[in-house]
């Protein structure tokens, strides 16, 4: 999962960042208002922490944009700012959640863990889709009883294909769910026919051949059992 941290007290994001990234959250940040908005201006995030007040402008105005862009985007707004008036007026505007500053990283956590859960997989902690069956908590993809030996990125990607599963998702968004920003310095596609190739392989030798398929020159579609 990618979220974007927009945060101007740096010591913070930056120990944000570091908490979730053992947790497998592949995290961007973004430290004045102009970042912010260049970033949800160009890049597609699972969850985004906003804090309302930042270097050039308000977080109120980022979370406009981003709603009018990706209104499925998961944001928690995250302020030392008590003002109730700020949060009605965040929450009105399309904001999932807030947090108030001084906080606890496991807290942060767990709400993050409950808004992405919430918003892709109807609320349970288990992901069902044909024989495959993923424990979201522990990060565990099984076919059946057997227990897929998949890399971190794998595990990523067999998530965002099947969250994505009503449309074949290109090459390039691809890239940039498992790498971030960084995918826009790539040469080409050949990490993703990597882990394409890797996680086809796995899911076949469990039983499941044909649960992924190419569309070639434009990218790849999750198929389960009741849409073959």
């Amino acid at each position: 999962m990618k979220l974007l941290i927009i945060e101007d007290e740096r010591q913070l994001s930056d120990s944000i960042i570091s908490y979730l990234a053992k947790e497998d959250y592949l995290c961007e940040q973004a430290f004045t208002f102009n970042e912010a908005m260049m970033k949800v201006g160009v890049y597609e995030y699972d969850c985004i922490l906003l804090d309302l007040m930042l270097p050039g402008g308000s977080g109120l105005d980022i979370l406009r944009r981003i709603k009018q862009r990706r209104p499925q985007t998961g944001v928690i707004i995250v302020s030392a700012k008590d003002s109730l008036d700020d949060k009605v007026d965040g929450l009105k505007i399309g904001a999932d959640d807030y947090i108030a500053k001084p906080f606890h990283l496991p807290e942060l956590s767990m709400r993050i863990f409950a808004l992405l859960r919430r918003k892709n997989f109807t609320a349970t902690n288990t992901l069902q889709s044909g024989m495959v069956e993923i424990d979201l908590l522990e990060k565990k993809a099984m076919v059946g009883r057997c227990v897929l030996d998949l890399t971190k990125s794998e595990y990523e990607l067999l998530l965002f294909l099947i969250e994505n599963h009503r449309r074949v998702v290109s090459k390039s968004a691809i890239a940039e769910h498992l790498s971030g920003d960084m995918a826009d310095m790539l040469d080409d596609f050949n990490f993703v026919y990597a882990h394409i190739k890797n996680l086809k392989s796995k899911l076949s030798d469990a039983g499941m051949a044909n649960c992924i398929k190419t569309y070639y020159g434009t990218g790849y579609k999750w198929i389960s059992e009741n849409e073959e």
